[in-house]
């Protein structure tokens, strides 16, 4: 009686913890690796994304991708036009659907 309330107990508690995702979604293009770290909807500008990606591995800062205008907005605030078949491509028309 004993052993089967140990054995409900622990895998009771098995199945209770959850341990935390590190999912990414990742895509190769043009011959690089570029996975979405994380990523945040503008809520005033719903075409906008806050995204931080990494290419092969590397972790790049925080950008703006803006959907819209087909620019993304660096770190430093210089703005630069989408790369073709490049991750501001990737990232406006995975979240675009």
């Amino acid at each position: 009686m004993k052993k089967s309330i140990l054995l409900w107990l622990l895998v009771t508690f098995w199945f209770a913890v959850a341990l935390p995702a590190e999912a990414s979604f990742c895509r190769n293009l043009n011959n690089h690796e570029i996975c979405i770290i994380s990523i945040k909807r503008s809520a005033k500008n719903y075409w906008e994304y806050r995204v931080v990606i990494s290419v092969d591995g590397e972790k790049k800062p925080l950008e703006v991708y803006d959907c819209r205008s087909r620019v993304k907005i660096q770190a430093d605030g210089q703005a630069v036009f989408f790369e073709s078949n490049g991750a501001g491509n990737f990232i406006c028309s995975y979240f675009s659907r």
